[in-house]
């Protein structure tokens, strides 16, 4: 079948197998590597995409139901032109060199930069996903209490962290978007997630 949707701010058409999920859509066939495969159950989040703005788990979602609906990537945070996989490489925040040194790469996310700055990032394979939903709480909601980031978290696993300095990313992130200097983020200690709620939340086959 033929497929058209927008990914990254881009319109693609491509044509897929009906029975294939977006998870290898985006993987195998894009180039998109940012997205994970981990529990291949809907539980840990690392395959989250934003499907019109809202976090799904993509190893639950077939590719059909991609069409005509805006996607997000990871890759579609960083800057890149075209929001493919030639532009940003599989990296733990999104694959794109940050552009310091005046050159012409994409430049990250704010969202990606605070992660990097809080300690946020070790393996990071839960990044994509942590960092896409807190972009999706973030647009709908860019003052969030801590409560309301680790809800909004709970469907995206981290065996590293212990999620308190995710927490604090996010927090960053949002005070960054507000543009006050100097906001002092609480220490919110180890938040635990609830994978349940967040999975029931994202599956949207």
């Amino acid at each position: 079948m033929l497929l058209e949707f927008e990914l990254n701010g881009k319109q693609t058409r491509v044509e897929v197998e009906p029975t294939l999920r977006a998870l290898d859509l985006l993987r195998d066939v894009l180039g998109l590597t940012g997205t994970k495969e981990g529990c291949g159950r809907g539980e840990c989040g690392a395959c989250t995409i934003l499907l019109d703005g809202k976090p799904v788990n993509s190893c639950l979602l077939y590719a059909a139901k991609l069409q005509g609906r805006r996607v997000t990537t990871i890759e579609g945070l960083s800057g890149a032109a075209d929001g493919t996989a030639d532009a940003a490489a599989d990296g733990a925040v999104g694959g794109a060199a940050t552009n310091r040194a005046g050159d012409d790469s994409p430049r990250l996310n704010p969202l990606q930069e605070a992660f990097l700055a809080e300690g946020a990032v070790q393996c990071g394979f839960c990044t994509p996903g942590m960092i896409l939903s807190a972009k999706s709480l973030l647009d709908r909601n860019p003052d969030p209490e801590v409560e309301e980031i680790e809800e909004a978290l709970s469907g995206n696993l981290c065996r590293c962290t212990g999620y308190g300095k995710i927490v604090k990313a996010v927090q960053r992130a949002a005070a960054n978007r507000a543009g006050v200097a100097g906001r002092a983020a609480p220490n919110p200690g180890r938040a635990a997630p609830n994978p349940g709620r967040g999975a029931e939340a994202r599956d949207e086959r």
